[in-house]
């Protein structure tokens, strides 16, 4: 009885110390150098790696400008729909080993995303060289 009482005690002090990882997923604004909204993204887990899409601009002189910097299939593709952020895996609450991509330059990065306090950070890295750009969760009064 001592030994079954023990072990549900256990059980349940485990759970409450396990550590719960912030999901990411949602919508969330980008911005530019000077702080101004640059777009919306939705970002998602499937099968245990981080995506993100962009759904929206803002600002931008064109509705749905095409992507004349992208290389390769990119090459002159919307950017509303492009995948931003590809296969990024969760280890030790950051999402690392996969890609970021940056429809400006056309270029893919190493990427790391993390969440701290409710802003998620997106950093792109080639080396010791890297950007860091913090994102904003978009609120539920302007979806």
């Amino acid at each position: 009885m001592r030994t079954t009482l023990f072990l549900i005690m256990s059980l349940l002090a485990v759970n409450l110390w396990a550590e719960i990882t912030p999901d990411p997923s949602g919508l969330w604004n980008t911005f530019d150098d000077k702080g101004n909204i640059e777009s919306t993204v939705e970002v998602r887990v499937a099968e245990g790696k981080l995506y993100a899409n962009i759904l929206s601009l803002h600002n931008a002189p064109e509705d749905n400008p095409i992507c004349i910097e992208c290389k390769g299939d990119l090459y002159g593709k919307p950017v509303i729909g492009m995948q931003i952020i590809n296969g990024l895996t969760l280890k030790n609450d950051i999402w690392q080993k996969g890609s970021v991509f940056d429809p400006k330059t056309g270029d893919a990065y190493k990427g790391k995303v993390w969440l701290d306090n409710g802003t998620l950070f997106v950093r792109g890295h080639i080396g010791f060289l890297y950007q860091t750009k913090s994102w904003q969760k978009v609120s539920s009064d302007t979806k």
